[in-house]
C-alpha cells in the first residue's frame, strides 16, 4: 500500500480506502463489518468513509461499534462523514448552520470518535448561502470537531466560489472533492476539475471505481441474486445494465474481461489499476460485502508495475470515451 497526499494538504491517505454506502447495514452486520475493516486495516487502509444518510445512520452506528471493538489508535486512521440528507424535517437536511452542526454531532456520536478527519457537503444546497456553509465548517474546525472539509459531486464553479468566499473572509475552503470516477464516468475528474488541481490544490477521494459492480464483469450475463443491484432499496441501479446504455457498457465490459484475461488480471483488477493511474486521485474508495471481494481488490497492488502504456492504449480503444482534454495517465 502506498499513501497519497490529499491535494496540497499535509494529509496522506492510503491509495485504497473502505466505504460503507451500500454494504454496511444493507449487506454487512456488525460481525462481518468487523472482519472487513480488520482486514482492510491489516492491509494498510487508513481511511474509512461514511455519511449520515447511509442506512439512515445505521452505517455510522455499525462502523462506530467496529472502531470501538478494534480499538485502533486514533492517530492511525481517518474517518469521514457527509452532511445533506439527515431526515425529512426542514432542519434535518441541507447545508444550513443548524443542520451542519447537528449532523456533525450526530456523526461523532454514532461513529464514537471525538473528531472527523474529513466532513463533506454531500451535494450542493442552493437554498443556503455558500458563506453560511463555509463559516459553519470553519466553526467546527476551530472547535476541533473537523480537521478538513470538502464537497461531493459539486460542480467546479461552486467549488471555486466556496474557496473564493473562504479566502475573502480569511477562512479555510474545501480542499477535497469526492466524485464518482471509473471507466464509464470520467468527465468531472479528467476535464471539469482539471484546472482546480493546480489552482486550488484540490484532492480527490473517488467512489464507485467499479461502476456499482458493472466493471467486475458479474453482470455480463444476468443480475446475480446476491448483488447490490438486486437489493430492494437499490433496484434503481438496474438501469446500469438493463437500459440501452447499460447494454452498451456490458458489451465493453466483455471486451475488457477478455483483455484482462490476456494479462492474467481479473476484470475487477484491470478496472482498479486503470483508476490508480490518475495521480490526481488521492484515494479510491472500495466497497466490499465479502472478505474475498476485498482481498481481490487489494491484491491488485501486487500488479501495479504490470500496467503498461500498451495496456492503457488497448483499454482506451475499447472504452472510446476519453474526455476532450485527456490527462497524461503516466505523468499527471
Amino acid at each position: 500500500m502506498e499513501y497519497r497526499k490529499v491535494g496540497r494538504s499535509g494529509l496522506f491517505l492510503s491509495e485504497f480506502s473502505l466505504g460503507s454506502w451500500v454494504t454496511f447495514s444493507n449487506q454487512l452486520d456488525f460481525p462481518s463489518a468487523t472482519n472487513i475493516m480488520a482486514l482492510a486495516f491489516e492491509r494498510g487502509v487508513n481511511f474509512y468513509d461514511n455519511a449520515e444518510t447511509y442506512g439512515d445512520g445505521n452505517s455510522e452506528i455499525i462502523m462506530g461499534k467496529v472502531l470501538a471493538k478494534l480499538n485502533w489508535s486514533r492517530d492511525s486512521f481517518c474517518v469521514s462523514s457527509k452532511v445533506l440528507w439527515g431526515g425529512n424535517r426542514p432542519t434535518q437536511k441541507g447545508l444550513s448552520r443548524k443542520h451542519i452542526v447537528d449532523a456533525c454531532h450526530n456523526a461523532l456520536k454514532r461513529l464514537q470518535v471525538e473528531y472527523l478527519d474529513i466532513f463533506y457537503c454531500h451535494r450542493p444546497d442552493l437554498d443556503t448561502p455558500i458563506l453560511e456553509t463555509v463559516v459553519t465548517m470553519n466553526h467546527l474546525i476551530t472547535q476541533g470537531k473537523v480537521l478538513y472539509w470538502g464537497t461531493s459531486e459539486w460542480p467546479p464553479e461552486l467549488i471555486v466560489k466556496a474557496n473564493e468566499v473562504a479566502k475573502q473572509n480569511g477562512l479555510v475552503g474545501p480542499n477535497v472533492e469526492q466524485p464518482e470516477y471509473n471507466m464509464f464516468n470520467r468527465q468531472k475528474v479528467e476535464k471539469d476539475y482539471l484546472y482546480l488541481y493546480e489552482d486550488m490544490g484540490l484532492g480527490l477521494t473517488t467512489w464507485s471505481p467499479l461502476a456499482s459492480g458493472v466493471l467486475t464483469g458479474k453482470y455480463n450475463e444476468s443480475i446475480p441474486s446476491d448483488s447490490r443491484l438486486s437489493l430492494l432499496n437499490f433496484t434503481w441501479l438496474q438501469s446500469l445494465v438493463l437500459s440501452d446504455k447499460g447494454k452498451e457498457k456490458i458489451s465493453k465490459v466483455k471486451l475488457l474481461s477478455s483483455l484482462a484475461q490476456d494479462y492474467n488480471f481479473t476484470t475487477t483488477q484491470l478496472s482498479l489499476l486503470w483508476c490508480l493511474q490518475n495521480k490526481h486521485v488521492s484515494t479510491i474508495i472500495l466497497g466490499a460485502s465479502k472478505l474475498t471481494q476485498l482481498e481481490e481488490n487489494l491484491n491488485v497492488l501486487d500488479f501495479k508495475n504490470k500496467y503498461t502504456a500498451e495496456l492503457h492504449t488497448e483499454i482506451e480503444k475499447i472504452l472510446n470515451n476519453t474526455p476532450l482534454q485527456e490527462i497524461d495517465w503516466k505523468n499527471a
